[in-house]
């Protein structure tokens, strides 16, 4: 049922994590059929070269035996020694590019994944039970089924063409030893061809199936989504409320710093700025706090209470509250405005010296 509910598709964290358990995407059959495919490539572009450095050696070595009345056991080996080395020096380029290759190829397919997690020993990998379930899983009946295929249609390719050369072979009678082999080596080529794009064909939808099947195993049940992001990014209730508080701290700490205002703007309720401006201190006035609506109505408040200058100017004041931060100074471009405005606060001020 469990199984069923796995709706959404897998998170980043959710392929990270199964990356970090050796669980990455791969499809064998692409790698193996493009190690043949290469093979196949390799062979008929450097087999004739082969078979000349094979035919070569023997020769070499029929002449040095024909020149010997008895062939001694060092000779045999010197032989032997020889052969192999040719043999080698034949054959190790094809086997190391076909390793490259099978690397390569697994190593596109998995980002060249390498987890200590596949060394680690699990039952279930001995467990009979578990054997038993994968032996018959959809998975193994998939793969028995691309095997059948596969040996099915190997078998096909073979059966028409000996059928064809068949219906050719009463030609070879009249033509040479050499002819005769080299048609056949053709035919087999072309046997081997046929297999190799029908190969070719089944390791592009084993792709396919394989990609959707590990999508299919990755995929989260909603819980399993929202749990993830509670683990990462927090539970968002809870994040809410922590926001929350740090707003009302942040407002407070403003309110707080209001007393030391030298006037505040308003307009009238909806925006409230104060400012503060030392000539000896200051490069230029700075907002203390700054506030809409009910912040607003909090900081103009507080200057009453204070006693602090207010004054409206709606322009200024919504100017100052939408381009300048708490705590910052003033940019040059309300430097006009401002300065206007602290003179009216430093008049004030004498008048009321003066008054007293």
């Amino acid at each position: 049922m469990a199984e069923t509910n796995k709706t959404e598709k897998a998170t980043p964290k959710k392929k990270k994590d199964e990356r970090k358990k050796g669980n990455a995407f791969q499809s064998r059959d692409v790698v193996s059929i493009a190690t043949i495919v290469i093979g196949f490539i390799l062979v008929s572009k450097l087999g004739s070269f082969i078979v000349s450095q094979i035919r070569e050696l023997y020769v070499s070595e029929l002449q040095k035996m024909s020149g010997l009345y008895a062939l001694s056991i060092p000779g045999a080996l010197q032989i032997m020694r020889e052969s192999m080395v040719v043999f080698f020096l034949s054959t190790v380029p094809i086997l190391i590019v076909l390793t490259v290759t099978g690397v390569v190829m697994t190593g596109a397919q998995t980002g060249f994944l390498v987890s200590g997690e596949l060394l680690k020993f699990k039952y279930n990998r001995i467990s009979m039970l578990q054997g038993f379930k994968r032996m018959f899983s959809v998975r193994s009946v998939v793969q028995l089924v691309k095997s059948l295929i596969k040996v099915a249609v190997i078998l096909w390719i073979i059966y028409t063409s000996i059928q064809d050369l068949l219906v050719v072979t009463p030609d070879l009678l009249h033509t040479s030893f050499d002819q005769s082999i080299s048609f056949m080596l053709d035919r087999i080529m072309s046997i081997v061809y046929k297999i190799c794009l029908i190969f070719v064909a089944v390791a592009v939808l084993d792709f396919a199936y394989e990609k959707f099947d590990y999508e299919q195993k990755l995929r989260m049940t909603k819980q399993e989504v929202k749990d993830e992001y509670k683990q990462t990014e927090g539970d968002p209730f809870i994040k809410g409320k922590i926001k929350e508080k740090q707003r009302k701290m942040s407002m407070n700490r403003m309110i707080q710093q209001v007393p030391n205002a030298d006037v505040i703007v308003r307009n009238p309720t909806h925006f409230a700025v104060a400012l503060k401006y030392d000539l000896e201190k200051d490069m230029a006035p700075m907002v203390l706090a700054k506030g809409q609506d009910h912040m607003a109505k909090r900081i103009i408040a507080a200057g009453e209470k204070h006693h602090i200058l207010i004054t409206e100017n709606k322009p200024l004041a919504r100017s100052l509250y939408e381009t300048v931060e708490v705590n910052s100074y003033i940019p040059a471009e309300l430097y006009q405005a401002v300065a206007e405005l602290m003179a009216w606060v430093y008049s004030t001020r004498e008048k009321g010296k003066k008054a007293v």
